[in-house]
């Protein structure tokens, strides 16, 4: 088992009565709520964290993409990760991760991802979610019809993209390109792990599965719910006659800090009805 030190690096400085004026803390958030100067503050802070992560011993620090956002302010995690790759020596740069279908090409995750993996010595654990509605559809106006195809479509592409070492043509449904010529290429042959979180969708189980990727599920309502996924996928292993790879998984679960048990299960459950109830 591998442990990781993931900070979604959310805005602290909403005002206390956030909740009874805001429907919610994605997409349509005011702008004005958010103070630049805090901001530069936060930033620095958290990636202070991560990289303390890195010298406790933690296997990975992580980081990941949200859009509209005072949950997560990481609309690009490769520049946090390109900065933790520079200024940490061991841990892996999990960047959990690049949402695929945003990106027009999306060989351009193949090249700073392959910039990230060479900064690092090699540490990059390349992570691609579908993403979720408020990111994909809302903030950034994705087709949700097309969405997950043009995602399978742009995964392909920089797969391909990493192995090849010729200039070659891609003619997708999405995207076609000339001239795909990925440089720099990744340190790690044929290229880096790749992680895909889920947040239930049982597409992702077969998905996961048929390519070889790990999958990561996002758990925000505690392990009890999450074992029913979590067992799903191993289920989706054993159909498919394939072993139980304990490292084909990844578990990521909110932690909260407190002065008592109470409290910190009053702050974990408005955690989660804030993510379910407010988006």
């Amino acid at each position: 088992m591998k442990f990781m030190s993931f900070n979604l690096m959310p805005y602290r400085h909403l005002p206390m009565d956030f909740p009874q004026k805001h429907r919610s803390v994605w997409v349509d958030i005011p702008g004005e709520l958010f103070d630049p100067v805090k901001g530069h503050a936060l930033y620095n802070e958290y990636m202070d964290q991560l990289e303390y992560a890195a010298e406790l011993g933690f296997d990975g620090i992580c980081v990941n993409e949200h859009h509209a956002n005072g949950y997560g302010l990481m609309p690009s995690p490769n520049i946090i990760a390109g900065s933790l790759a520079r200024r940490t020596r061991d841990a892996a740069i999990v960047v959990l991760g690049n949402s695929v279908a945003l990106y027009n090409p999306p060989v351009r995750i193949a090249e700073e991802f392959a910039m990230i993996d060479c900064i690092s010595g090699g540490r990059l654990v390349a992570g691609f979610p579908v993403g979720t509605s408020m990111d994909t559809n809302y903030a950034y106006g994705e087709v949700p019809t097309t969405l997950r195809e043009k995602y399978y479509e742009g995964v392909r592409l920089i797969l391909e993209a990493w192995k090849r070492n010729d200039v070659f043509a891609f003619n997708g449904e999405f995207t076609q390109m000339r001239y795909v010529n990925c440089w720099p290429k990744p340190i790690q042959r044929p290229h880096p792990p790749v992680w895909i979180p889920g947040g239930g969708s049982v597409e992702t189980w077969d998905y996961c599965a048929d390519n070889g990727f790990l999958y990561s599920y996002l758990s925000f309502s505690g392990y009890k719910r999450a074992k029913v996924f979590m067992d799903g996928f191993w289920e989706t292993l054993d159909r498919k006659g394939l072993p139980r790879n304990p490292y084909q998984a990844g578990f990521v679960q909110f932690v909260a800090v407190a002065d008592s048990d109470q409290q910190a299960a009053d702050l974990y459950g408005a955690h989660a009805e804030w993510f379910f109830n407010k988006t």
